[in-house]
């Protein structure tokens, strides 16, 4: 679970959303790529990369002189894993939510 609370934290902030999110959706980037896009500092960028790789969210790859950075799927399957177990349980409560208020109407008091 302290896992989990690490990568959510990290996700928390929209910077580091944004890096996951374009990083899933273009695969491995260099550094370079991902500071380009950013309205910040690379130094800033770097601070937010670090703490996304501390997370266990991305993995860093060192080829010359280049920083390339890319998502770890198994840090996004262990967070959708979490969500579906979740989901599950808020599908059970709104139905059994759903089955009460359709008794209710039916003349019940609740």
């Amino acid at each position: 679970m302290t896992n989990l609370i690490q990568k959510f934290s990290a996700l928390s902030d929209a910077t580091r959303l944004g890096v996951v999110e374009r990083l899933m959706a273009e695969g491995e980037l260099p550094a370079g790529a991902i500071v380009a896009e950013a309205d910040m500092s690379a130094p800033a960028m770097s601070r937010h990369l670090k703490v996304l790789r501390e997370a266990g969210l991305i993995h860093q790859r060192i080829e010359g002189t280049k920083r390339l950075y890319s998502v770890r799927p198994e840090a996004m399957r262990a967070i959708a894993d979490w969500t579906m177990d979740h989901k599950k349980f808020w599908d059970a409560s709104l139905d059994r939510l759903e089955a009460h208020l359709a008794f209710s109407e039916d003349g019940d008091d609740i």
